[in-house]
C-alpha cells in the first residue's frame, strides 16, 4: 500500500492507496506552530504528534511527502534535444541555474519532461525543473523520521493535486486550466490536460471567504494567469478549479467567477477515485493532496 501524507498547516491527512484504490484514510486537525506557510516551524512537536497520529492508524512506516511554500521554484526550459541522461541533466542543471533564483548548491534539484517546442524553427525540449532548498526539504524528513516513519519520496503537492483532479485530455488541444487549492497553504497550479505547467503558493491565506481575501485571491490568481500567459506556448484558460476544505464554501466559486472573469467550479474532491471508502464524518476536501501523493508513490 502506498501512502501520500500531506502537511497542510491547518491539518494533517493521510492516504493509504492499492490497486488503485483508497484502502484508508485519516485526518486531523494540526495545533497551530508546528507548520507555518508550508514550512516546519516546530519539528520536536511536529515529530511527536506525527507519532502520535500514526499509533491510531493502520498506515504501515513507509510515506510519500507532500511540499508547497515560498522556498521551491518551478521553472519551464527549454533545451536542445539531448538522448543522454547525464548530459541531458547537465543541460538542464546549467539553465536552472539562471533561471532560478537560489544557489543551486544548496537545492535539491528534479525535473520533468513535459513535450517539445518547435515555435522558434529549432526543436527544443520543454521541461519543468523543480528547485527546493535543501535545509527547508531535509526540516521535513527530520521531523517525520523522528516520528518513526521513513520518506519514500517527495513531490510537489500541486502535482499531487492534478494526479487527482486533472482530466484527459488532448494536449494538442486542451486548454490549460487553474486549480486553485484552499487550505492551511493556498496553492496554484496551471495545467495542460494531466500536464503541470507552472505552480505557485500563493500569499493569501483562507480565512473562511471574507471580501478581503476573494479580492486578493482573485488578484493573485490574475497575475499568476498573466504570469503564465506571458510563456510562448502559453494555452488560453478556460476554467479554475477549486479544491480544499475552502472550496465547499457555498457561493465561493460564483464570487470568485465574479472578481475573475472566468468560469469557477468546485471540484470533487478526490475525483476518479470517489469518497465511498470514506467515513460519513470525513472531509473529503482534507485527502485531495495526500491521494494525489499516494498515486505518485504506487505509479
Amino acid at each position: 500500500m502506498a501512502v501520500g501524507l500531506d502537511l497542510d498547516g491547518a491539518y494533517v491527512s493521510a492516504v493509504g492507496i492499492a490497486d488503485g484504490v483508497i484502502q484508508t484514510a485519516a485526518s486531523t486537525n494540526l495545533p497551530s506552530g508546528l507548520v507555518r506557510d508550508g514550512e516546519v516551524d516546530d519539528s520536536e512537536r511536529l515529530s511527536q504528534f506525527l507519532k502520535d497520529f500514526w499509533k491510531e492508524h493502520n498506515f504501515g512506516k513507509q510515506v510519500y511527502l507532500g511540499v508547497a511554500n515560498q522556498q521551491i521554484a518551478v521553472r519551464s526550459l527549454d533545451i536542445p534535444p539531448i538522448e543522454d541522461a547525464q548530459e541531458r541533466e547537465a543541460a538542464v542543471r546549467f539553465q536552472a541555474s539562471e533561471a532560478v533564483a537560489m544557489p543551486l548548491d544548496e537545492a535539491v534539484l528534479d525535473y520533468q519532461m513535459i513535450g517539445s517546442d518547435t515555435t522558434t524553427g529549432d526543436s527544443r525540449m520543454r521541461v519543468i525543473v523543480v528547485a527546493a532548498r535543501e535545509p527547508m526539504i531535509m526540516r521535513f524528513v527530520d521531523a517525520v523520521s523522528h516520528a518513526g516513519l521513513k520518506v519514500v519520496g517527495i513531490d510537489l503537492s500541486a502535482f499531487a493535486l492534478m494526479r487527482v483532479l486533472a482530466e484527459d485530455e488532448d494536449p494538442a488541444i486542451a486548454t490549460a486550466r487553474v486549480y486553485c487549492h484552499l487550505g492551511g497553504v493556498t496553492n496554484l497550479a496551471v495545467g495542460v490536460g494531466k500536464t503541470c505547467v507552472f505552480t505557485r503558493p500563493l500569499a493569501t491565506v483562507w480565512d473562511g471567504g471574507s471580501s478581503e481575501f476573494l479580492s486578493a485571491l482573485a488578484e493573485e490568481v490574475r497575475l499568476s494567469m498573466d504570469y503564465y500567459l506571458g510563456q510562448a506556448d502559453a494555452r488560453q484558460v478556460g476554467q479554475i478549479l477549486l479544491s480544499g476544505p475552502g472550496s465547499q464554501r457555498p457561493g465561493l466559486a460564483e464570487q470568485l467567477a465574479g472578481y475573475v472573469g472566468l468560469p469557477v467550479s468546485s471540484a470533487s474532491p478526490l475525483g476518479r477515485l470517489g469518497v465511498a471508502s470514506l467515513g460519513r464524518s470525513e472531509d473529503p476536501s482534507r485527502y485531495t493532496v495526500a491521494a494525489g501523493l499516494a498515486l505518485g508513490a504506487a505509479a
